[in-house]
Parts: C-alpha cells; structure tokens; sequence
C-alpha cells in the first residue's frame, strides 16, 4: 500500500493487488465492506496519520476512486473542512466509470465509521460499472426502492472547476501533461494577497470523460476550490488577470 501526501488537505493511496492479497482480500470484496475491507480502510488512515500527520477528527473526507486496472485503484482522499463545500460538484467518478457518473458528496457523513462505508459504496459503483462495460450494456437503473437507500446518486456534471497552485512551476508541470487532451476555455488568475495562483477550468466541448480525467489530474496538483455562481466576476475584480481563455496552453508553449 503506497501512502503519498499531495498536501496539507488531500493524500493519495494506492491499493495494488499485493496489497489485498497480505489480507486475503480482493477488490471485488472491497466493494461490500467486510469487517477487512474496513480495517484496511482504517489502517490506511493511521498511516497517513503517522507518516504525514494526516488527522480527519471530525473532519468530513471526500473521496475520489481511481481504478487504473483490475487489480489496481488509487484512492484521492481529501479534507473538507468548510461543510458547504460538500456539494454535487466535488466528487466525480474517474474516467473509467461511465461519462456522466458522479457521486455526492452530501452522503458522506463526518464520523470515521461513515466515512468507511462510503467508500465501499464507490467501490461497488466501480464495480458494478465495470461489469456493465464488459458486457456491452449500461448499468441497470436503480429501482425506487434503491433510490432511497443508495449513497451515490448520478449527477450532471459541473461544467467549470476552480483549482489553486500555490506556485507557477507547479502549474506549468499541469500543463505539459493534459496539453495533448484538453482544449476547452481555462483563465488563470494570480493573487498577489499570498503569491497564488487560481485556475479556472471549463469543460465547453471537452468530453465529460476527458474532463473528470483532467480534474482528476489538476487535483494532484493544485487544490479544488469551491466555486459559486459569480465566482469568475468575483475573480475579475479582486485578483490580477494572468491568462485568459487558453491559460494551459500558453504554458505548455514555454
């Protein structure tokens, strides 16, 4: 199990096959959280804790699965310490779920225990997704009575992201890796308050898949900010405009 700490907010776990099979587990087992997949969960965050001093407390976890194959998944899981931002727009499945699949975040609740069972339900969505792609139909609806008790529910996509780099270096290395898969509007903003920098990302013709994936991407670089009808007034009037409209690929010019 690879721990890696993107910031002071978010860390990154890999979960290999290897892993699962130190405690005769699998990741098909994951997604119906077993008292193991629990305490697999739950030693994941006291080594985040010990290595990185990485403390949820009360703290509410929003939780991002990455399934890179079938026996490899990266976990993306971050702090949300403002409880307005847990909202539709902030969580959404990788690009290996179906385009429009996104799980809310408003289901998952502060405790630890809560925040373990939700993560079994990503895993089931990934799943349950995945099979359905390897037979060639969608995934089945779910029934009323499903719709009462699930924890994900499918959202239409947010269609702009707002992400803050706490430096210019860092941004330019964003740049140079989604500059071959994305070309939708992005404008860049600086704040000359704390010396950082504000991206925002706009999906237009990009498809959602390629979207979440650069999201997904941005996340490991930058920070995911809430944002809000207004924001990019907002931004005009208060911070310094850097690039407008093709930020990203100003940069992976340079």
């Amino acid at each position: 199990m690879k721990i890696e700490k993107v910031n002071d907010h978010q860390i990154r776990c890999t979960l290999t096959k290897a892993d699962l099979a130190d405690r005769e587990l699998k990741i098909s087992e994951l997604a119906y959280g077993t008292e193991k997949a629990k305490s697999l969960f739950r030693d994941m965050m006291q080594q985040a804790s010990a290595k990185f001093g990485f403390e949820a407390d009360d703290i509410p976890l929003m939780i991002e699965a990455i399934p890179l194959n079938a026996d490899c998944i990266v976990l993306v899981i971050t702090k949300v310490e403002d409880p307005e931002e847990l909202d539709t727009r902030f969580s959404k499945f990788a690009p290996a779920m179906e385009d429009d699949d996104e799980i809310d975040p408003d289901d998952f609740s502060d405790s630890s225990s809560d925040n373990t069972d939700s993560i079994f339900d990503l895993f089931r969505q990934i799943q349950e997704s995945r099979h359905a792609q390897t037979a060639g139909t969608p995934t089945a609806p779910a029934s009323k009575e499903d719709k009462t008790t699930a924890t994900a529910e499918v959202k239409q996509p947010q269609e702009a992201r707002i992400f803050s780099f706490p430096s210019m270096h860092t941004l330019l290395r964003l740049s140079h890796v989604v500059k071959d898969f994305y070309t939708g509007h992005n404008t860049l903003y600086r704040n000359r308050k704390n010396d950082s920098y504000l991206l925002i990302l706009k999906m237009d013709q990009t498809s959602v898949k390629d979207f979440n994936r650069i999201c997904n991407i941005a996340s490991e670089y930058g920070r995911l900010e809430r944002s809000a009808a207004g924001s990019e007034a907002y931004f005009k009037e208060h911070y310094e405009l850097v690039t407008e409209n093709n930020a990203l690929q100003t940069l992976a010019a340079i």
